[in-house]
């Protein structure tokens, strides 16, 4: 079964959720679009809601130098002032759209964890573990068809999903190295013990026959298939 396409960033170097990424654009863009205006009011809105020095800080000073354009443009027959209130405007718009952009990841992703999706995780996991305990139960009833479907041969092509078996009685030690903690080394031990014995029936026979370390036992049980 093919692994699900990763997450493709909507934004450049972007690690959000597309609306998230699209949310914080939209934020870090409201400086600019609105001539500075609300750019002392962007910042607050982020202060409301991260509430950190930082941010107390720009709000702040993004306020003063909005209340210094007010004061200019009510002076605005003054040639002097109106020239002075345009490279305000241009101060809030174009450095408070920059800084809001650098800042954006912070004020909507602080820990990185946006783009996490534990449920999905979670959901996944239990799905294979589900496969799992089909294609146990199929390879139980009818060895011979779970035979055909390469069931616990993750070393053969094949299309069933067996939500990632290992077939202890015919997988190669290569494909036994896929069992938690079994290493090169056990996986030839199995391998040999197997050729031995004619193969095993379950995990705590694999267990005691081949030496294996108890604390495997459970894993073992988990993830492989004994088919005859």
């Amino acid at each position: 079964m093919n692994a699900p396409a990763p997450y493709e960033p909507r934004v450049p170097s972007d690690t959000m959720p597309p609306g998230r990424a699209a949310l914080s654009v939209t934020w870090a863009a409201l400086p600019f679009l609105s001539l500075g205006f609300a750019t002392p009011f962007t910042f607050a809105a982020a202060l409301l809601w991260r509430r950190s020095l930082h941010l107390l800080v720009s709000t702040v000073a993004y306020a003063g130098v909005f209340a210094l354009l007010l004061s200019m443009l009510s002076a605005a027959d003054d040639r002097g002032n109106v020239r002075f209130a345009g490279m305000l405007m241009a101060v809030l718009a174009v450095v408070g759209c920059g800084h809001a952009f650098l800042i954006r990841r912070g004020v909507f992703d602080p820990h990185g964890l946006s783009g996490v999706d534990n449920e999905a995780v979670v959901e996944r996991v239990k799905r294979q573990r589900l496969l799992r305990e089909k294609a146990r139960e199929l390879a139980a009833s009818d060895p011979g068809l779970a035979k055909e479907l390469r069931i616990g041969r993750p070393d053969l092509p094949r299309q069933y999903n067996d939500g990632g078996l290992v077939d202890v009685n015919h997988a190669p030690a290569e494909a036994l190295e896929l069992l938690p903690g079994i290493t090169a080394e056990l996986a030839d031990r199995i391998e040999r013990v197997r050729a031995e014995t004619g193969g095993f029936l379950s995990a705590e026979e694999l267990s005691a026959v081949a030496g294996l370390p108890p604390s495997l036992t459970g894993d073992l049980a988990d993830y492989a298939v004994f088919i005859r």
